[in-house]
């Protein structure tokens, strides 16, 4: 995040993390659940429409050799947001999401005619 806040401070303003990943303790998965956690959300939300898109989601996963499959429910998710207009996508590492923000950044405004 901080390159985002260091190079695209109008990405900065908007962009954010979405805290359904990781192992938490049972009370506090449970506290999360009833909150509206949901498996399967992709981990960075940018609502910046663009090309055509209402906004961008992000998943995360590392780079090889510590890569992991996506799973199911996150396969799940980003094809529901992407039958929604969102554009949804997988990222391998922190470059490869710096790349992929830029390029959907490049598309042109998307234009809400009501």
């Amino acid at each position: 995040m901080r390159e985002i806040e260091l190079r695209l401070p109008a990405v900065a303003e908007l962009i954010y993390h979405v805290p359904n990943g990781g192992h938490r303790h049972k009370a506090t998965a449970a506290k999360l659940k009833g909150q509206g956690v949901k498996a399967g959300i992709p981990d960075l939300v940018l609502p910046m429409a663009r090309g055509g898109y209402f906004g961008l989601y992000i998943e995360f996963k590392a780079t090889p050799p510590n890569d992991a499959a996506v799973s199911s429910s996150q396969q799940a998710c980003i094809r529901r947001l992407n039958e929604q207009g969102y554009l949804a996508i997988v990222c391998r590492g922190h470059f490869d999401a710096m790349e992929q923000i830029r390029a959907y950044l490049r598309l042109p405004k998307t234009v809400v005619v009501a």
